[in-house]
């Protein structure tokens, strides 16, 4: 037996079909993951995300231990309840976690990391935050939704105190807000618009309920992974992990070279592997014949080299099979994948395959 959220006994009510993840016990679905993924792209569906680990960092140089911990600038947090999306890096340039940052007040951040990389995440930050006296707080008391979907923040809009619900409809993407008891960021892992909504734990089983009698549909695990695999939206341990630098795995858009004299964990590493001619390329991919690309399968390129699926799965919104992929350095559009023994073709596209319910390829 796993740990179970605050929302365990809701999921065990509607039918879920409970698989362990990271050592929590987590819906898969609820009858039909496909269903569930339309449900996210056409009107809206509510996931437990509790499981995610919250962490408020405190003190006079939070701000400067920030700068150094992740590769990203937190300097670019300059109204409350900005975020900002960055990777926690070790001394090799490697990914120790991908996380969202916001700032709360001047001397305070909140932390989203995620739930596989729990223990080490907590270790990692307490160790590197002794010298700048910052305080590390799990919020294990709090609880997590994340209610996603084009109809997602009208839908959920009542749950909302009245005091804030104006200010919280108004949020622009990537921003949060503290409402009394309630965080809320317009932020997600779907590709959808929607609000992620850190509560307390003992108020989340009501909140769930008030959603799905407002017509939002719970969603599980599966439902997650092909929707943020259409939006290219990494997954921690699967498209990257203290391996893999953020430059091969298609996160260099997160680091902050500049200022030139800021030394975060990891820049030197990941400096040099940024002016190599042999840094992979991590790239998206539409298999082109019958077949489904899934994780770990071997890419050829003719006359270049081999890479690897990180991702792969069937689109419910194209209908295809799609995947995101690490592979060799160099200018080709087209390469091939192993499946079951068979070499099939695939051609190389631009990211995000779907954003906003739009199929943003050429299919």
């Amino acid at each position: 037996m796993g740990s179970k959220t605050p929302l365990f006994d809701q999921h065990q009510q509607a039918g879920a079909r409970i698989v362990d993840f990271g050592g929590w016990d987590m819906p898969l679905h609820y009858g039909s993951q496909k269903a569930e993924h339309h449900a996210v792209r056409q009107n809206a569906g509510v996931f437990d995300v509790s499981h995610m680990t919250i962490v408020d960092l405190g003190g006079a140089r939070v701000r400067e231990f920030l700068q150094y911990l992740v590769a990203n600038d937190v300097a670019k947090l300059r109204n409350y309840g900005k975020a900002l999306y960055t990777a926690m890096l070790n001394t090799d340039g490697g990914v120790i976690d991908d996380l969202i940052i916001y700032l709360i007040a001047d001397d305070e951040y909140r932390l989203i990391v995620n739930a596989a990389t729990r223990v080490k995440d907590l270790a990692w930050i307490r160790e590197q935050a002794g010298p700048y006296e910052v305080t590390v707080r799990e919020r294990a008391e709090l609880a997590m939704l994340a209610v996603q979907g084009p109809n997602a923040r009208g839908l959920a809009a009542p749950c909302i105190d009245a005091a804030y619900r104006d200010a919280a409809l108004a949020l622009k993407p990537f921003n949060g807000l503290q409402a009394g008891d309630v965080f809320i960021a317009r932020t997600g892992y779907t590709g959808e618009d929607g609000w992620e909504i850190c509560v307390p734990a003992a108020d989340a089983p009501a909140i769930w309920d008030r959603l799905l009698a407002a017509g939002v549909e719970p969603c599980g695990l599966g439902a997650r992974d092909t929707l943020r695999l259409e939006a290219a939206m990494n997954l921690y341990g699967t498209d990257m992990d203290e391996t893999v630098s953020p430059l091969e795995a298609g996160l260099g858009w997160t680091i902050a070279w500049d200022p030139a004299d800021r030394d975060f964990i990891g820049r030197a590493a990941t400096q040099a592997l940024h002016d190599s001619v042999d840094r992979k390329r991590f790239v998206g991919l539409l298999l082109e014949d019958p077949g489904v690309l899934r994780n770990h399968q071997k890419v050829v390129v003719e006359g270049v080299g081999e890479g690897e699926v990180t991702s792969g799965g069937f689109s419910p919104t194209i209908g295809k099979s799609i995947a995101l992929a690490r592979v060799p350095a160099g200018d080709y559009d087209r390469a091939q994948v192993e499946v079951r023994g068979k070499m099939l073709n695939v051609r190389i596209v631009k990211t995000p395959f779907v954003r906003n319910g739009q199929i943003r390829i050429d299919i």
